[in-house]
């Protein structure tokens, strides 16, 4: 954990921007409140101006600032004005962008293939070896919305029978549940632990062995692994149904030990992928379970297990990753011996998260019982909870989800993206308050210049929402970050104009006068100690320095101007804490 005085800038003001970028920006922003009536998105105007200027990739999350403002004011001006004055407003700055050709990009899920309305039926599965991640999201997103378009349910199914690679974590149930209602709105329409259906799946084995489309295969690994990729047929194949049941007594009862004996399913031998031939459907497993302790020696693996409660659920269509095609062939064999219909089925490729791409759940819960973590609610983890815990919006989530869609295509994005649609989400619902970093005490001196001691500063920047904030200016006393002391001159942000001399701050103009740097500042009579907790790169930094002490509510979310966006954690002995959400 290191601290910060705040010197290397999160997010920085438009006004250190020089004047070409600014109207580059603008330019683009007005062009995507035309092009969308008004309803621009900054992520798409980030990404036209790095299409211009690559040489602006490096300070692509600085000049996301830049862009949120700009493209808030080219919406709003399509809102109160009309969208003519936009155009006329673009033509007079540019006139070549108005002939940009709009794209139109699809948006929503493609439709589900031979989906009946008040039919379908998907389903979601983790595994309870800990909460629910940022890639389970979209499981949870696609599934639910699904559902939602088709009037149909999710199951929310447990796949814990691997007691012995992906224990299951008691509190882990619980946590997917609160996750998955936070990300949709709504409990799932059925809940089903797999453990507790132990006997169905046991039902189904014997089923399969009795009838001759299994068999207990007591050959090692190694040695079947030969056979197979030879398409030679095991010799434990030939036995009988009254043979196999006897062994898988046995299996049961404990008599046989773990490694020594699976069930496998029978499929031709010299299938082109040798990993469909006769794959293990079950196998013996003595580690205590989580859940149901010793009470079974035999789990099925998953691709049994799944299979068989798809058809117990009546399950409609699965949507499952592509690198679970084999999964899909290896389950519809099982089905066609079954005499059962196969859901339809549809795959998405793989999404990397750029700040994210190293992460597992298994490895993240050895990480947290080594003590790197605080805990899985830790801010630089990729759970939903410590996602929902810095302040991320579930709406928000979504979107991002349902704008990526449904696509075969492998593709690597940055969370800024998802910041941004975050971002459009929750800004008209941010008051804006004053953070300083590092603060140093200014005294002002009026200057025979008549002030305002009383000033009333608005709570949103577009007066979104209602209501001001008011600053109490008796004493002449107040903070600016110390690396503002830099400059002889600046102008305190909605105030004044002033000159630094030592510790003083003589007011020399209510107006603003020229160029000089603007900064945040803030009375010494409304400020609080704040601590502002910013997880980056596997680390946490911490900045301290003071805050305006005005309707400091718990768990809400207000921009820190210049700094970013922040949840406020608590506000007790005397100290705001504050949890970095974004920029």
């Amino acid at each position: 954990m290191e601290k910060s005085s705040g010197e290397g800038d999160i997010m920085v003001d438009a006004a250190d921007w020089d004047s070409e970028i600014i109207n580059i920006v603008r330019k683009y922003a007005l062009q995507n409140a035309v092009e969308y009536d008004g309803a621009g998105q900054s992520g798409s105007v980030l990404g036209r101006i790095l299409g211009e200027r690559s040489d602006l990739r490096s300070k692509a999350r600085e000049l996301k600032q830049l862009v949120d403002i700009e493209v808030k004011n080219a919406n709003d001006m399509a809102r109160n004005k009309g969208i003519i004055v936009v155009r006329e407003l673009l033509e007079s700055i540019n006139p070549e962008a108005l002939n940009r050709q709009k794209q139109v990009k699809k948006t929503g899920l493609k439709d589900l293939p031979n989906a009946i309305k008040g039919d379908v039926v998907l389903r979601f599965a983790p595994n309870p070896n800990g909460p629910l991640t940022l890639g389970h999201a979209r499981g949870v997103t696609i599934n639910s919305e699904y559902a939602k378009n088709y009037d149909g349910k999710v199951v929310l199914r447990f796949d814990d029978t691997d007691s012995k690679v992906k224990p299951p974590l008691k509190e882990a149930y619980s946590w997917i549940e609160e996750d998955y209602k936070w990300l949709t709105g709504k409990e799932p329409d059925i809940i089903v632990r797999a453990s507790e259906r132990m006997d169905i799946y046991m039902k189904y084995a014997k089923k399969m062995l009795n009838e001759g489309f299994g068999y207990v295969c007591k050959c090692s690994a190694e040695n079947f692994k030969k056979l197979r990729d030879s398409s030679k047929e095991c010799p434990c194949r030939i036995k009988d149904p009254k043979e196999n049941l006897s062994d898988w007594d046995e299996m049961n009862n404990g008599i046989i030990s773990e490694g020594m004996a699976v069930v496998r399913v029978k499929t031709e031998m010299n299938l082109p992928n040798p990993a469909l031939r006769d794959w293990p459907a079950l196998r013996i497993q003595h580690t205590t379970h989580a859940m149901v302790g010793d009470k079974y020696k035999v789990w099925p693996l998953l691709d049994f297990q799944s299979a068989i409660e798809d058809y117990e659920q009546g399950v409609t269509h699965i949507i499952r990753g592509k690198d679970l095609m084999d999964s899909t062939r290896k389950q519809t064999l099982l089905y066609e011996h079954f005499e059962w219909e196969y859901p339809e089925t549809l795959y998405w490729g793989r999404v990397k998260i750029h700040e994210f791409g190293s992460f597992s759940t298994s490895g993240m819960r050895k990480e947290i019982e080594n003590g790197n973590y605080s805990g899985w609610d830790d801010p630089r983890l990729p759970t939903l909870r410590a996602l929902r815990r810095r302040g991320f919006d579930s709406d928000a989530m979504r979107d991002f989800w349902i704008d990526l869609g449904l696509t075969q295509k492998d593709i690597s994005v940055s969370l800024q993206t998802i910041e941004s649609f975050n971002s459009s989400k929750i800004d008209s619902n941010c008051e804006r308050r004053v953070f300083v970093r590092n603060p140093h005490v200014i005294r002002l001196e009026d200057n025979n210049i008549q002030i305002e001691r009383k000033l009333n500063l608005n709570k949103h920047p577009l007066n979104e929402i209602k209501g001001h904030r008011e600053w109490d200016l008796e004493d002449l006393e107040i903070y600016i970050e110390a690396r503002d002391l830099k400059h002889s001159e600046v102008r305190l942000k909605d105030f004044a104009d002033i000159e630094i001399q030592d510790s003083n701050g003589i007011i020399q103009s209510i107006e603003r006068t020229d160029k000089r740097q603007i900064v945040h500042w803030l009375p010494k009579s409304i400020a609080k100690k704040a601590i502002l907790t910013i997880p980056k790169d596997n680390q946490i930094i911490i900045q301290e320095g003071m805050m305006e002490d005005i309707q400091i509510i718990k768990n809400n979310v207000v921009q820190l101007e210049r700094v970013g966006y922040a949840k406020i954690e608590s506000n007790d002995d005397g100290v705001i804490k504050l949890l970095w959400l974004h920029g």
